[in-house]
């Protein structure tokens, strides 16, 4: 749970919210029935997706309460979602829900005209 104080720019306080759960529940509901629709994912059930979003939430709303001073986000991520959580000029954070793309089936995730950099060793040092 989040308590933001919300301060005008001249630095005076006009009011304070508390930040749950609870409080992105319509954005939330938004990314679940997105996902039934149109998500297809092998790992998760929509019960268990819904359960998942709930618990990235939490984990967004302590990145966003214990951001370093200056942050304007808080994140939190798995394999299928990101949520951010972000400073608005309001005392509700805006809340973003992305799906990320991603494929089980996928073995490399370079293309295969990159290839990894090897680490040289200078000259100069023996082993």
């Amino acid at each position: 749970m989040l308590r933001q104080d919300f301060t005008s720019p001249g630095g005076i306080s006009r009011y304070s919210v508390i930040v749950t759960v609870e409080t992105f529940k319509k954005e939330i509901a938004a990314a679940v029935k997105a996902y039934e629709k149109f998500i297809v994912c092998l790992e998760k059930s929509p019960e268990e997706f819904e359960a998942s979003m709930m618990s990235l939430m939490e984990k967004a709303i302590n990145a966003y309460e214990n951001r370093a001073p200056g942050m304007r986000h808080g994140l939190a991520l798995d394999k299928q979602v990101t949520i951010i959580l972000s400073q608005s000029d309001t005392a509700r954070p805006l809340c973003g829900i992305y799906f990320n793309l991603n494929s089980p089936y996928q073995k490399n995730a370079l293309p295969s005209t990159v290839k990894a950099v090897e680490k040289k060793t200078s000259p100069d040092k023996e082993d």
